[in-house]
């Protein structure tokens, strides 16, 4: 239920799994019905309560007789991993309750140190298996199309190379192709071009060909292409945009490309990135003027002169008249020779507001550069996105973009003071993300707090049990380092889910203990009792909850390897849930019964017995207060009553 709250406060989340929230709601409606009216219904009409039939004559009867077996067998080992197993694990940890809190916490935090070092590695979002390879070239603007098209058709037939190889490695013997069709697109303008290979589907081909292995092998069949802008291959299957993408951000342009050539410069030599690129191409060769001494002496201005070489060589409108339905326009330029060549700007004369005609190249000198295709800007300030993509789908984007803000940016900054870094792709959605968690993350906690202390009426035992919770990562960490997964978003929502199930499992013992202490068991004996009464439905219910997951952490086929580390973050966080519920929550309540008892005899400055600070006793004791003063205003009603009769009589 916390797991369905969440996805219903956090939007950003709830997107994607609005559907999963209202079948987790509605599976817990089904499931309430089902044992507070169907299923006493059922239990009145079990064979169980019906005599024992030494002869059992029918197949039905023989089928019962055999399942009491094995239920009277499940029933010995229950009792045997109860008494042989916790019992003694129980008593070991109420004696030594320092040295089983310390081993708890020595993991606690070699788990921390694991992930933080990079042991146990960690992602952004989780990479989602593809069936389809793309391949975007981009050439400088202005190439002619012949020579992309002649660049994309040699990896065409590099891609078919891959084809041939693959399916001759992993798919002999099947009568079928790797590659379904491979689609070639020149365009949007004569610069760019795509290659798109569309993949057998998961289901058709071996688990070891992957879209990234095709990629990798067509980009080292292809090797350095000289002269393109970029070149990315990209194998699809990132969720939440590029795992390292960095937006540098600075009004000083200089600087700001700069800033790029170097960070672009840095990720190029890294070789765990692939695909670097940028929002900054270079764009066609422009012509820029730059106007001398003698141009302004002359009465001319930098506006003039470039109306005048635009007229010339681009053209000036001259007359546009109607024929019949038809607008035509005449445009007055250069004869087609004085305006094909560089040089001819050189002879270009312009005319000077007195009349004179003055060579261009005595008034004004120009450079040949490539200007701006596009402009970006983020947050009011021009921005250029160099982003990429990992070479390894199982590496981890954290390091990389740690050592960017902490190492290599501060060095950038130093050299380009106006140049400012925001980190964006999976970056930017996972701080979305995580600063909407802590406030839907804590209205989820006070939520299951504010229940569970309005159900025992007590502020520290939901505390208690909310305190075992970050224990819990012990395993759902070592869990996804065993399975070779990072933990990811996918993660984090797996251990919100495995909140609510923690929360189930330590309310049936802390349910079970202040039952015990209210019959009038002591402390120690009913923290004892109730954890011996409660192995059973505990141990029970995360068994079955691990192996009704266990086929989806075992599913090997791509679309399951979206949810796994979800499955991977309940069913390990379950596993150690028992544990901790098991042995750690009547440390807690231990640790919490010492310090409530140790403030109140500091309070009162006597000797005060554990069981007097627990809420149990109180309520017992009030409920006692309050049935002897019923019974008191009884007995005065009653003598009342009798008095009057007897008066009546006299």
């Amino acid at each position: 239920l916390a797991f369905s709250i969440f996805l219903f406060l956090d939007s950003r989340i709830g997107e994607f799994f609005g559907e999963v929230s209202v079948i987790v709601i509605l599976t817990l409606v089904v499931s309430l019905v089902e044992a507070l009216i169907i299923l006493p219904a059922h239990l009145a009409h079990s064979k169980a309560l019906q005599p024992l039939d030494d002869k059992p004559k029918s197949g039905i009867a023989k089928a019962f007789a055999k399942l009491r077996v094995v239920n009277e067998f499940g029933d010995r080992l229950m009792i045997l991993m109860r008494d042989k197993m916790y019992t003694p694990a129980l008593r070991f940890a109420m004696n030594y309750k320092i040295f089983v809190f310390s081993l708890f916490l020595g993991a606690f935090i070699l788990t921390l140190g694991s992930v933080g070092g990079g042991v146990i590695r960690t992602a952004f979002f989780p990479r989602i298996a593809s069936d389809r390879v793309g391949i975007e070239l981009e050439m400088p603007n202005g190439t002619n199309e012949k020579i992309t098209d002649s660049i994309i058709s040699m990896i065409e037939e590099k891609a078919e190379i891959v084809n041939q190889e693959l399916t001759e490695k992993y798919l002999k013997g099947t009568n079928k192709m790797l590659f379904e069709n491979v689609i070639r697109r020149l365009g949007p303008g004569s610069s760019t071009a795509q290659l798109n290979i569309n993949l057998l589907p998961g289901e058709e081909r071996p688990d070891v060909i992957s879209a990234d292995m095709v990629t990798s092998r067509l980009e080292e069949l292809v090797g350095p292409v000289i002269g393109v802008e970029s070149l990315i291959y990209g194998s699809g299957g990132n969720f939440g945009g590029s795992p390292v993408s960095v937006s540098l951000l600075g009004n000083n342009i200089e600087e700001l490309k700069a800033a790029k050539v170097e960070l672009k410069s840095i990720l190029l030599n890294n070789p765990r990135l692939k695909d670097i690129a940028d929002n900054d191409p270079a764009g066609i060769k422009e012509i820029r003027l730059t106007l001398k001494e003698n141009a302004y002496l002359l009465g001319l201005d930098l506006r003039a002169v470039m109306v005048q070489v635009r007229s010339g060589f681009f053209g000036v409108q001259a007359q546009r008249f109607q024929r019949s339905q038809d607008e035509i326009r005449v445009w007055v330029r250069y004869e087609r020779d004085e305006r094909s060549s560089i040089t001819n700007l050189d002879d270009m004369r312009i005319v000077t507001p007195t009349g004179e005609r003055v060579p261009l190249s005595e008034i004004a000198d120009y450079t040949i550069e490539r200007g701006d295709v596009a402009i970006n800007r983020l947050e009011g300030r021009r921005e250029i996105q160099v982003s990429a993509d990992m070479k390894d789908v199982k590496d981890s984007p954290t390091d990389i973009m740690t050592e960017i803000q902490n190492v290599i940016m501060p060095e950038i900054h130093s050299k380009y003071p106006t140049v400012n870094a925001s980190y964006e792709g999976q970056n930017r959605e996972l701080g979305k993300l995580t600063g909407s968690l802590k406030l839907v993350g804590f209205t989820v906690l006070l939520l299951i707090y504010i229940t569970i202390a309005f159900t025992f009426r007590s502020f520290s035992q939901p505390l208690m049990l909310l305190l075992l919770v970050p224990f819990s990562f012990t395993a759902v960490a070592w869990g996804h380092w065993i399975h070779d997964f990072p933990i990811n978003v996918l993660s984090i929502l797996g251990i919100i889910a495995l909140i609510g199930i923690m929360v189930n499992d330590g309310l049936v013992l802390i349910g079970k203990f202040n039952s015990n202490l209210r019959e009038g068991m002591t402390f120690d004996n009913a923290i004892f009792e109730a954890g011996k009464s409660r192995f059973r439905a505990i141990f029970l219910t995360s068994i079955t909850t691990i192996a009704g997951l266990a086929p989806l952490m075992l599913e090997t086929s791509r679309q399951a390897q979206f949810l796994k580390p979800m499955a991977i973050s309940i069913a390990y966080g379950i596993g150690i849930a028992t544990i901790l519920t098991l042995l750690m929550l009547p440390l807690f309540l231990s640790f919490s019964n010492n310090l409530k008892a140790g403030n109140k005899m500091l309070a009162s400055g006597h000797k005060i017995t554990k069981e007097e600070v627990e809420r149990a006793i109180t309520e017992r004791k009030e409920a006692a207060h309050l049935e002897g003063q019923k019974n008191h205003s009884i007995e005065d009603e009653s003598h009342h009553d009798h008095a009057e009769v007897g008066s009546n009589i006299h």
